[in-house]
């Protein structure tokens, strides 16, 4: 039987063999917690803008939104990742979108933003 060194030398070239080691892709960042499926549908579409009402929201969500999404329309404008909620604007600012609630009509915008 052949030892590895003498199966090297008989196979011709000495010279070091040199690995290149591709660097790692960068992953996407993931949405954790209860507004992660409302982040799976924002990202799984390729309209520019998506218009959903509260109703539908709550639908994708599978629970009813805070009161403060249906009044204060600075809930969806300012993330504030400390709540109990946790980061709920990760749902579409990791999705590449703005929210712009228009709560009169009980909808909100939600824009892709350019990378």
């Amino acid at each position: 039987m052949m030892n590895w060194m003498e199966w090297i030398r008989k196979a011709g070239s000495t010279a070091p063999v040199v690995a290149s080691v591709a660097p790692a892709e960068r992953q996407p960042a993931r949405v954790s917690g209860k507004y992660q499926s409302l982040y799976k549908y924002l990202e799984g579409r390729y309209a520019t803008t998506v218009v959903l009402t509260l109703t539908e929201i709550e639908d994708i969500l599978g629970f009813a939104l805070p009161a403060a999404a249906r009044t204060d329309g600075t809930w969806w404008t300012i993330a504030d990742p400390d709540t109990t909620e946790g980061g709920y604007s990760a749902a579409w600012t990791v999705a590449h979108r703005t929210a712009v609630p228009r709560l009169s009509a009980r909808t909100v915008v939600f824009e892709r933003v350019s990378s």
